[in-house]
């Protein structure tokens, strides 16, 4: 499911078997990288938890740890192997999120906005639990205050913060200094949620995210939605067929480089299957691909699915389970279900598809379309 090494991660594929037919993706995530407690901002030990009590909201204050933060862990640690366990340096972060590098480097040492920070979270699919239900991280705090009967004079007491601060912060702006102080004392059991194995099985760490798509499932792509002009995650093993291939094994970084043609397919490394839909769609709506077919995890829980894919993407739902290939060129049945989330399929590609495959296709919703 995935090209490998296409966020020019370090895991290489032992690849000793008879290739397979030419083509494209295969899954890949480079292994997460600790980070030694020294170095740590705010004092704490790298786990699961949010933690570690700040002296102010501004941008240049000193840290004072408050008791029990270094059990608690650090939001700032947690984003920062985040990225470092996607293989991106903070340069390749900048640019996903549009800032500089520089005001990553001051993000992982605790300094910078909220609104930064949550591009970042959501760049890297990074998410916490232990918060009340809420479509964003602010509504989250607002909804886990009122649900804990904190009232703002409590929390003013508790975090040393104004009035407005804490508003501010329920309102999705204010500082990162604020926002941990908050989240010290208001979710104190808040951590990151953990990310989802890149691989199927505890013996498969080696070739971890390492599948292709197979041959009769892409025939049926080619005859609904006819002739691949890129394939952006490329693989030299695969058998996916395309006029272009954007190969990492030869410097190449879809991410990156700019997409064209008229149809693009995406079978991305499953482990960062977000920010490659993330790229398909920004790719798309810019005009440089007329249509991109993408198959992928049915992962529906993104705010990035509800607020934007939802709208733009019609969405086929496979019934049953895809048999890809290994590296070995044995194949290995999915333990997940699998979606072919498809931008500016028109709708004769969409009937021949159905025609072909097992399934049922979810077409976008409007924009003024409300839940009953």
């Amino acid at each position: 499911m995935g090209n490998a090494h296409n966020t020019k991660q370090s895991n290489k594929l032992s690849l000793t078997s008879p290739a397979l037919p030419r083509g494209s993706d295969v899954w890949a995530n480079a292994s997460p990288s600790g980070l030694s407690a020294a170095k740590l901002p705010f004092g704490g030990k790298s786990s699961n938890c949010i933690g570690s009590k700040v002296s102010s909201g501004s941008a240049g204050s000193s840290v004072r740890p408050e008791p029990g933060g270094e059990s608690r862990a650090n939001l700032i640690v947690e984003l920062r192997e985040a990225r470092v366990s996607k293989g991106w340096s903070r340069k390749v972060m900048a640019k996903h999120v549009g800032v500089s590098p520089q005001t990553i480097t001051r993000l992982e040492k605790g300094v910078g906005t909220v609104s930064t920070l949550v591009a970042v979270m959501d760049s890297t699919n990074f998410m916490l639990t232990g918060l009340s239900a809420g479509k964003t991280l602010f509504e989250k705090l607002r909804n886990t205050r009122i649900k804990h009967e904190k009232s703002l004079e409590n929390l003013v007491r508790r975090t040393g913060l104004s009035h407005t601060a804490i508003l501010d912060l329920e309102n999705g702006a204010g500082s990162v200094e604020d926002l941990l102080r908050l989240l010290a004392a208001l979710a104190p059991r808040a951590r990151r949620q953990a990310p989802a194995r890149a691989y199927w099985a505890l013996g498969q760490k080696e070739d971890r995210d390492s599948r292709f798509t197979p041959p009769d499932f892409m025939d049926n792509i080619y005859k609904a939605f006819g002739e691949i002009d890129l394939d952006p995650c490329a693989h030299e093993l695969s058998p996916v067929l395309a006029r272009r291939k954007i190969l990492a094994s030869r410097g190449g970084d879809g991410l990156s480089q700019t997409w064209s043609g008229r149809l693009a397919f995406v079978n991305p490394p499953y482990s960062c299957a977000l920010q490659w839909l993330r790229r398909a769609h920004e790719q798309w709506s810019a005009g440089h691909v007329d249509t991109v077919v993408c198959l992928v995890p049915v992962r529906t829980d993104s705010a990035f699915f509800h607020e934007v894919l939802s709208l733009d993407a019609d969405i086929f739902f496979l019934k049953g389970r895809v048999k890809f290939l290994k590296p070995d060129g044995t194949a290995q049945q999915t333990p997940f279900s699998l979606m072919v989330l498809t931008l500016g399929a028109n709708a004769e590609q969409r009937a021949r598809y159905a025609q072909l495959a097992a399934g049922f296709w979810s077409l976008r919703r409007q924009p003024n379309d409300t839940d009953l």
